[in-house]
């Protein structure tokens, strides 16, 4: 089977949790951001998707994954489904509801770390709120990001000191989107990362062994992989990081 992907082309976004799974699966699909609009590709394949009103499950927002019949949304959701079929969750329930419940926690972090740019909502300009995201950024670096990562540096160690995963001994889908995570750090907040990231040793550890991984190292060279950009939800304001 062949997925589709559908995403907002240009960015990472939420879209890349996906893809490295996919990446690190070798798993057959269509990234239908990089598909031009002239065949069928790009934004209006995927708004065409939103808009359709014959769908009885409809998306609400992308991404969203096409995997025969299926269509499923919600970045966690999309992961819980393809944990499974390519081997990037653990066998037992248990250890896939951890799984997927480590995974929605990401998903509240990533949330925080838009917000620092846009804590007023995403209809207004980044010029529009700068003082009210200088605000929300200083409490993030003080507070949020060292709770989040605390967290996760404390589910790694509890996990194995035989292993760099942090759900049982084999690779799954949350250590791909940790690594994506620590990344877009390290991209937004370049001095307050480093700082948070000092106690987090299995984080960082975590990250390089994600990113040096073949298929992975493969896919970022490939340059299918699109930069961090300060239209993504990971964004560089050096005045944020001050």
């Amino acid at each position: 089977m062949t997925y589709e992907l559908y995403y907002w082309p240009g960015i990472q976004g939420r879209g890349e949790f996906v893809r490295l799974a996919l990446e690190e699966a070798a798993a057959p699909y269509v990234d239908i951001a990089l598909v031009p609009e002239r065949k069928g590709g790009g934004a209006p394949a995927m708004l065409a998707v939103l808009g359709n009103p014959k769908l009885s499950h409809p998306p609400f927002a992308p991404p969203f994954l096409k995997a025969r019949r299926l269509l499923i949304g919600q970045t966690a959701n999309i992961l819980l489904f393809l944990g499974d079929r390519l081997h990037l969750a653990p066998r037992t329930e248990g250890g896939r509801l951890w799984t997927h419940q480590l995974q929605l926690t990401i998903a509240d972090f990533v949330v925080e770390i838009h917000d620092t740019h846009h804590p007023l909502g995403p209809l207004r300009y980044y010029e529009e709120q700068k003082r009210e995201a200088k605000r929300r950024s200083e409490e993030f670096r003080a507070q949020r990001m060292p709770k989040f990562l605390g967290y996760f540096e404390r589910v790694a160690r509890s996990n194995s000191r035989r292993t760099p995963w942090m759900v049982g001994s084999r690779i799954s889908y949350v250590d791909l989107s940790i690594a994506q995570v620590v990344a877009g750090l390290r991209y937004a907040f370049p001095q307050a990362s480093q700082q948070a990231l000092r106690s987090c040793p299995r984080l960082r550890a975590l990250h390089d062994e994600v990113f040096g991984r073949p298929r992975i190292r493969s896919y970022v060279a490939s340059g299918r992989r699109l930069a961090f950009n300060n239209d993504d939800a990971f964004r560089c304001y050096p005045e944020l990081d001050d």
